[in-house]
């Protein structure tokens, strides 16, 4: 069995797998802050045609190099959220 690696060293492409073993995608973006060490979640292409879909940090269940397994099945998996990028930022100004 590998070793656990931190979070900051997930990249992109990454395998991801369900707790059942199955091949779930892989990684697309990382999301969270590294300056204050604070892990939001994964975004994942499950694949060609196939809306990425956002893994809360919460459901990721072990992290080792270029492999991050999660704590819930394929059909779990299959029934979270689309992922939708954050809109642009607004910037309410005094003037």
């Amino acid at each position: 069995m590998a070793d656990p690696v931190s979070w900051l060293v997930i990249e992109r492409g990454w395998e991801v797998v369900g707790s059942d073993g199955a091949a779930l995608g892989h990684v697309d973006d990382v999301v969270g802050d590294s300056g204050k060490d604070i892990f939001n979640g994964l975004v994942v292409t499950p694949g060609l045609l196939q809306e990425n879909r956002y893994v809360p940090a919460e459901r990721v269940a072990s992290i080792t190099d270029g492999r991050v397994e999660l704590d819930l099945g394929a059909d779990a998996f299959k029934a979270l959220g689309e992922h939708e990028p954050p809109g642009p930022n607004l910037e309410i100004r005094a003037d």
